[in-house]
């Protein structure tokens, strides 16, 4: 299998989906001179500025384009550039393309993707560090996406790009330059978890970047005899309560560890969805960890402060293993 990045990946997935789907195409600031963080580079030499189109600086006016596109007959892929910009859009993705199919009695469908870059990122500060998965993950008619390593992000965009309901797909920046093996035969199903890490003592629920500091995490607390299942979500909604569930009535323990603000965060219906159909396989209180109810701040040693990190998560599971019966 070859090895590609998070940004290459993403980028492979779409234009091979774009060569197979004439009417597939992407829309957003800057895609023809390959995109912010470079992953659109060389697209639009492929494929033209017909379906690499560049966009003046207007979130509601590329939104609301690609909306009325979709509902007319072709898929395209919106890039919002960062999550908080698309903050500009949100009437057109939430009270348009998420209600659309309901409010035409199923006679109209809105296939889109809108590409949201997340997280903190070199001291992006508080206007383009945003963990906002879960506002979307309230939103009926919406599908949450959040890849955390590059044979994800192959695999979601290729499923995304074939769904027939607006999906928001959530890349984290600090992961654009990641590697690893991307197995180019398969797409990923939405709605389908990950198990990257089998254990016995401790089911551990991530997502996006973080599940990069839960492996770490996994690996410290394997040396101290405990032993983590760390499972991957990858997508937020629908997420797959049938593979967390199972775990944790094997485990008896929980802890889910997001980067996104923790009052209010997705952790919170995860939380909820096990205390109310597995509370008897519980042996200890269910723990999370999130970022703190603050603005990200620019100074790093501050932004530092914010980080959910593998040393953090570390200390929680040992609270818990402590605390159980």
């Amino acid at each position: 299998m070859p090895t590609m990045t998070y940004a290459e990946a993403a980028k492979q997935a779409l234009a091979e989906e774009m060569r197979k789907d004439s009417t597939i195409w992407a829309l957003g600031e800057d895609l023809g001179r390959g995109g912010v963080f470079g992953q659109y580079r060389g697209m639009v030499e492929e494929f033209g500025p017909e379906r690499i189109v560049d966009t003046a600086i207007s979130e509601a006016a590329i939104l609301g384009a690609a909306v009325g596109a979709a509902m007319t007959g072709t898929r395209p892929l919106v890039e919002m550039r960062f999550a908080d910009f698309a903050l500009c859009a949100i009437d057109e993705l939430v009270n348009q393309a998420a209600k659309a199919r309901y409010m035409f009695g199923g006679q109209t469908r809105v296939p889109l993707v809108v590409r949201e870059p997340i997280g903190m990122w070199r001291s992006s500060a508080a206007q383009h560090s945003q963990s906002l998965e879960s506002w979307y993950c309230h939103i009926p008619g919406l599908v949450v996406v959040c890849p955390s390593t590059p044979n994800d992000n192959f695999g979601l965009m290729k499923s995304s790009l074939g769904c027939d309901d607006p999906v928001v797909f959530m890349e984290h920046k600090n992961l654009w330059s990641i590697e690893s093996e991307v197995d180019e035969r398969n797409s990923i199903p939405l709605g389908e978890a990950r198990t990257a890490r089998e254990g016995k003592d401790l089911t551990m629920v991530t997502w996006s970047s973080t599940f990069h500091e839960a492996m770490y995490a996994a690996d410290a607390l394997s040396q101290e005899g405990i032993d983590v299942e760390v499972i991957d979500l990858r997508t937020l909604w629908p997420w797959d309560k049938t593979t967390v569930l199972n775990s944790v009535e094997k485990t008896g323990r929980l802890l889910v560890a997001h980067e996104a603000v923790q009052v209010g965060g997705f952790g919170a219906e995860i939380v909820a969805t096990v205390a109310d159909r597995a509370f008897s396989s519980l042996r200890a209180p269910i723990k999370r960890i999130g970022a703190p109810r603050v603005p990200i701040p620019y100074a790093p040693p501050l932004e530092d402060l914010l980080r959910v990190t593998s040393e953090g998560i570390t200390v929680v599971a040992r609270e818990l293993i402590r605390s159980g019966i």
